[in-house]
């Protein structure tokens, strides 16, 4: 990690509530003490010495923030979101990425490009974010091909990381 630094709230403001307006959250980050670094390619947004948000680029070069996984065990209700069933929880905590003969529901908002969380199915935690592929019908209807296109999981580095 590079150019760890703190922050103000007013100056990632923008970047805070474009987040919460994607995903239908409230952050609740009044108070907390924010810091931003650098993390290979991405930009990492730290609430409390926690990465909660990541900023990455897709392939056309445009700039995205979405929550990591340990900013989605505090919003499991946040919207974009796909489920999966325990048959593909081992390949996912290996990063492989998400085929869609293991998804079972999807939120209706996904389309194709947008970044998207994966959770099981039965305990709704979160176990992978990536890439959609498909738009969320082929996602739960299509029983060939990759889904998603996983950037961070449970287990990578990212996840194992202490501040």
């Amino acid at each position: 990690m590079k150019k760890r630094r703190p922050v103000r709230r007013k100056k990632i403001a923008p970047l805070l509530n474009t987040l919460e307006e994607a995903l239908s959250i409230d952050l609740e980050v009044d108070g907390a003490f924010l810091e931003m670094a650098e993390y290979g390619s991405w930009t990492m947004v730290l609430v409390d010495k926690i990465a909660k948000a990541i900023e990455v680029q897709n392939d056309e070069r445009e700039r995205f923030v979405f929550l990591t996984l340990r900013g989605f065990l505090e919003h499991e209700d946040a919207a974009k979101w796909v489920e999966v069933d325990h048959g593909a929880i081992p390949f996912l905590m290996k990063g492989a990425d998400c085929m869609v003969a293991g998804v079972h529901g999807a939120d209706a908002s996904i389309e194709v490009g947008d970044l998207v969380w994966i959770r099981d199915m039965k305990h709704k935690r979160p176990l992978a974010i990536g890439w959609a592929t498909m738009n969320a019908d082929d996602l739960t209807n299509m029983t060939k091909g990759k889904g998603i296109k996983t950037l961070h999981w449970v287990g990578d580095e990212l996840w194992d990381m202490e501040l």
